[in-house]
């Protein structure tokens, strides 16, 4: 009996025991819950600017731009800087088949678009598909036409010279070749380098200056060193009616959303620093 008392006790200890975890537990977890709600509140207004933010910049931005007061000239769809008529485009395998002869009439007569820019080559390996038909057809239909070459960090400089030198035969009449720099380097020193070889070769080729084409912020935070300053430079920089007074620049891409007769879809729209006459003085001689 003694024993079967004990083992009783002892039995009714262990549940007393486990009733008073069990009992605990709620509360603990219940306590452990518990978070102000502002705090999510807040986390849910910062992803919503972050979305609305990112959907304006990416998505929405440009087509507000067309809807601001114009203050300038309104031509190709868009509202063009005022104080300026020289215009140009820049055009690679992205535009399609263009018809050329309803680009060039359908121009407006007040302000017609002057010179074009073919894309011929990019890297050491990759030549455009469309720059023998394009730079062919420009100067057929008379407008003054160039080539530029879109710069990798992926090749070194000189290859990517001669690659350039291999696909675009320049003539006399024809602008200056571009070097379109935009991508961001791995390693800074060794991309400029490479970079200013490049440019070296093309300018000993052509016995001409090549134009350098970037855009505003990259070419503030990459291209400081005074070597690219003996280049003229095209600034790519969208959606404003006039750029820093402290930018010296040659040409002007002012909009990636133009639209002209004869190509689908969206093009870029450039500005000439410069008149008619002064945009002949800097073609190949």
């Amino acid at each position: 009996m003694a024993a079967e008392k004990d083992k009783k006790t002892k039995t009714g200890g262990r549940k007393k025991n486990t009733s008073a975890r069990r009992s605990s537990s709620p509360r603990k977890k219940a306590k452990a819950s518990e978070r102000p709600t502002w705090i999510y509140a807040i986390v849910a207004v910062l992803f919503s600017c972050i979305f609305i933010a990112g959907a304006y910049y990416i998505f929405f931005r440009p087509y507000f731009y067309r809807f601001r007061p114009c203050y300038g000239t309104r031509h190709y769809g868009i509202c063009m800087p005022s104080g300026y008529s020289v215009y140009g485009l820049d055009i690679s395998r992205h535009q399609g088949n263009i018809n050329w002869s309803v680009l060039k009439e359908g121009s407006p007569e007040n302000a017609p678009i002057e010179f074009i820019y073919i894309k011929a080559t990019e890297g050491s390996d990759f030549s455009d598909v469309q720059f023998k038909e394009n730079f062919a057809q420009a100067k057929q239909h008379g407008f003054i036409r160039g080539a530029y070459h879109y710069f990798s960090r992926h090749s070194n400089g000189l290859a990517q010279a001669e690659m350039f030198i291999k696909s675009v035969k320049l003539e006399k009449g024809d602008l200056p070749p571009m070097v379109d720099v935009e991508e961001r380097p791995k390693n800074r020193k060794q991309f400029l380098q490479e970079l200013k070889i490049f440019i070296a070769k093309i300018e000993e080729h052509y016995g001409v200056k090549p134009i350098i084409y970037s855009y505003k912020k990259y070419k503030e935070k990459y291209l400081t060193d005074s070597f690219f300053d003996k280049y003229p430079l095209w600034i790519a920089h969208y959606y404003v009616t006039k750029l820093d007074e402290d930018i010296e620049w040659l040409m002007w891409q002012c909009s990636d959303i133009g639209s002209v007769p004869g190509i689908k879809g969206n093009v870029d729209v450039n500005i000439f620093n410069g008149n008619k006459e002064q945009l002949k003085s800097i073609l190949i001689k």
